[in-house]
């Protein structure tokens, strides 16, 4: 009934003929298919008697079986060809210069940053973001800052109109923080300020990280232990230190801290004091029953003197060879 050796021989002439794999996909359907002809031919058993179904049965599977093994020996042998032609056309010549990617890095005042908010991290402070865009209250009266003061001149401040400015200090963040939190309080505001000075020590804008600590009983004594540890955890190294008496509007008392450089000169590095009772007052906080510490530390001065740079410009100008000396610091 079915010349089963003469449709091995017509189908592996088609699969020895096939030149890639959707065609050979093509007789896979043709043949194996569920309307192929191995399924019509099965179809057509059930008119045979018991005996020629069972011989015819066997024959067709055994016939089934070698197409299967001959159409994936074929898809084999068509893969290993293209896969070795692609291999040929893609041949990588060994002897061309490698091509270098140039990693970047963290800018030194991010450095410093991350190394300063790591610090007082360990110590419980919680680390808060201000506006760069403060109003004259926060930034000026709130901290007990004189209206004749010539911080507020334009030749130092830059001013929007009469009321808004570029903030000049990070200090306004511990008004507004202490106007929604009561103590105890143990925060830093790092951020961007912004003053008219332009010159190799001084850039119109800079970063500065404020510290506040309120809460009851706290003395100068506390904050000389938190400075001396941050600038030892800093400079990696016991920097020689001392505090000068100083005047700030909104602390009482106040204190310069200077370190000794190599040359043996002592250089001003941050200010800081007691927080003062009229600050507290603005923000209704009792002086009797609390008393707080702030301090205010200029980064790119502590960045400087920790890597000897003369020139805070240096920060600013994008100097690729300056900014890789610090990729594996």
């Amino acid at each position: 009934m079915f010349d089963l050796k003469k449709l091995f021989f017509i189908i592996k002439n088609e699969v020895n003929n096939v030149n890639n794999l959707k065609e050979l996909d093509e007789i896979r359907i043709k043949y194996l298919g569920r309307k192929g002809i191995f399924s019509e031919y099965i179809k057509k058993i059930k008119y045979l008697s018991d005996t020629e179904k069972r011989n015819y049965g066997l024959d067709i599977n055994k016939i089934k079986k070698k197409t299967i093994l001959k159409i994936n020996s074929k898809k084999d042998e068509l893969n290993n060809f293209f896969l070795n032609k692609r291999i040929k056309e893609e041949k990588i010549d060994v002897s061309l210069p490698g091509r270098h990617v140039n990693n970047g890095s963290f800018h030194p005042i991010n450095q410093s940053i991350i190394c300063i908010k790591h610090f007082f991290d360990k110590l419980g402070f919680q680390s808060v973001n201000g506006f760069e865009i403060e109003d004259e209250y926060h930034n000026f009266d709130a901290l007990n800052i004189p209206k004749n003061h010539p911080a507020r001149n334009t030749h130092d401040t830059f001013w929007f109109d009469n009321n808004r400015l570029l903030r000049t200090q990070t200090s306004s963040m511990q008004i507004r923080l202490m106007k929604e939190k009561k103590p105890p309080i143990k925060s830093i505001f790092p951020g961007k300020v912004y003053r008219n000075d332009y010159d190799a020590t001084h850039t119109p804008m800079f970063h500065q990280v404020e510290g506040l600590i309120v809460n009851k009983k706290i003395n100068f004594s506390n904050l000389k232990w938190i400075i001396y540890n941050f600038l030892y955890y800093f400079f990696n190294k016991k920097v020689s230190i001392r505090f000068r008496p100083s005047y700030f509007p909104f602390t009482v008392l106040s204190a310069e801290v200077d370190i000794m450089n190599k040359n043996g000169k002592w250089l001003e590095i941050l200010g800081c004091g007691m927080v003062h009772p009229l600050v507290f007052k603005k923000v209704n906080i009792d002086s009797d029953i609390y008393s707080g510490c702030a301090f205010g530390i200029g980064v790119e001065r502590i960045t400087m003197l920790r890597y000897g740079i003369s020139d805070i410009r240096s920060f600013f100008e994008n100097d690729i060879k300056f900014l890789k000396q610090f990729k594996y610091i």
